[in-house]
């Protein structure tokens, strides 16, 4: 995805490549009996890194991905596993810590068992972790980084929603509903400045003014003031955090009559649990997360079953305050498992290099993806902005839910 005002990292180079093993025919056709796939991936196991925060506040986000990664490495190794080889999960926990989130991306990078690499999570973490990635051929996927530009890449992937994509696609949909004016109260942090430069540019794009970016501090009491300088507004965008929850208070008190959205992050149900009721008829952009949505015939039924299994063997996660529930997983992160097992089957080698170039070539339906999503990768990012949805959050007698109001759905 190429930007016109916003860009990222400069191209790196590549280094050394990862082998893989021969083997005897003796070991090719037992490979073959249990794979089916006639060939060899030449080792015991084909190894899988994770790099993620599994202790500390924000232990959960490392949880559900290890939880949805296993989960698809399980259902691979039932069906054969790669190249006759099982895949096996090594976990290091990066603490919200750069420091320990390099040394584990290091740690793993020097391990040729090690045939792809999950994170670490988080734009600031992955960043200071990539150059080690690229310079040792080391295939990596992203399913918690959400700026940044892949393009540039050779062995870097993403599974997630990048801010930018999530910021059009609710551009097409103010635009659909005929809003004129957006701003925008966030954090002045990277992912605020990150974001007052994707509406600044995407806007004007889709006949929308921006009446600019009301900049929030932590110490803030209320987000009142910044409310009614945007009060004109037709749309305010909100973070996905306890400061969105605040800004959407304020837009209560003030009376506000316009849109409230975000992007992916208001889905989480600790947004709801900081929010409440004041979340009612708010709109997020995000790819497939179908759980909240009552009709599950809808659901794609590569998500249906991965979700199912999860809430069967991990359970749900329930909002103590809102009573809103979510898996206890995350299926993006089960989609680079997905991506990269198909990419070795098609090229029958655990070779990087191989590898990478084939995983710019796939194109998995949405049917068949944990996700629910469609993977074609070609730019080294997994999901586009026509893969996107409009979420808005409802509730009722029974509870929280979604709707898609995705345009033309």
């Amino acid at each position: 995805m190429r930007r016109s005002t916003i860009r990222w990292a400069s191209a790196l180079a590549a280094g050394a490549l990862v082998l893989a093993g021969c083997a005897s025919k003796e070991e090719r056709a037992g490979d073959k009996a249990a794979g089916g796939s006639g060939w060899n991936a030449g080792s015991g196991a084909v190894k899988i890194g994770l790099i993620s925060p599994m202790t500390g506040p924000y232990a959960i986000l490392g949880i559900l991905q290890q939880n949805s990664i296993q989960v698809e490495m399980d259902r691979i190794n039932q069906a054969g596993g790669i190249g006759g080889a099982k895949l096996e999960l090594v976990v290091r926990d990066s603490a919200l810590d750069p420091g320990k989130a390099v040394q584990a991306a290091n740690e793993l990078v020097g391990d040729n068992q090690i045939r792809m690499v999950v994170g670490p999570s988080l734009s600031a973490f992955y960043n200071a972790a990539k150059d080690t990635y690229e310079q040792n051929a080391k295939i990596n996927c992203q399913p918690g980084v959400g700026t940044g530009d892949f393009s540039v890449l050779k062995y870097g992937f993403r599974s997630q929603d990048p801010n930018y994509i999530g910021v059009e696609k609710l551009m097409q949909y103010f635009k659909s509903k005929g809003v004129t004016s957006v701003g925008l109260v966030y954090e002045a942090d990277d992912a605020g400045k990150a974001n007052d430069g994707f509406i600044a540019e995407l806007a004007p794009k889709y006949g929308i003014e921006y009446l600019g970016f009301q900049q929030t501090r932590p110490d803030d009491q209320t987000h009142r003031p910044y409310v009614d300088k945007l009060k004109g507004a037709g749309a305010i965008m909100v973070s996905s955090n306890v400061s969105g929850a605040k800004t959407m208070a304020a837009a209560g008190e003030a009376g506000y009559q316009g849109v409230l959205a975000g992007t992916s992050g208001l889905q989480n149900v600790s947004f709801l649990d900081a929010a409440g009721d004041r979340a009612i008829d708010s709109v997020f952009s995000a790819v497939n997360v179908q759980f909240n949505i009552r009709d599950r015939a809808s659901w794609k039924p590569g998500y249906r079953d991965h979700v199912d299994t999860i809430v069967k063997k991990y359970g749900v996660i329930e909002g103590p305050k809102s009573g809103a529930k979510m898996p206890k997983g995350t299926a993006i992160a089960a989609d680079c498992v997905t991506a990269f097992a198909a990419a070795a089957e098609s090229v029958k080698t655990l070779d990087p290099d191989k590898i990478a170039s084939a995983m710019t070539k796939l194109d998995i339906p949405d049917t068949e993806t944990p996700s629910g999503n469609r993977i074609k990768p070609a730019d080294h990012e997994f999901y586009h902005v026509e893969d996107l949805h409009i979420y808005r959050w409802d509730k009722d007698g029974q509870g929280w839910f979604i709707t898609d109001v995705t345009p033309g759905s």
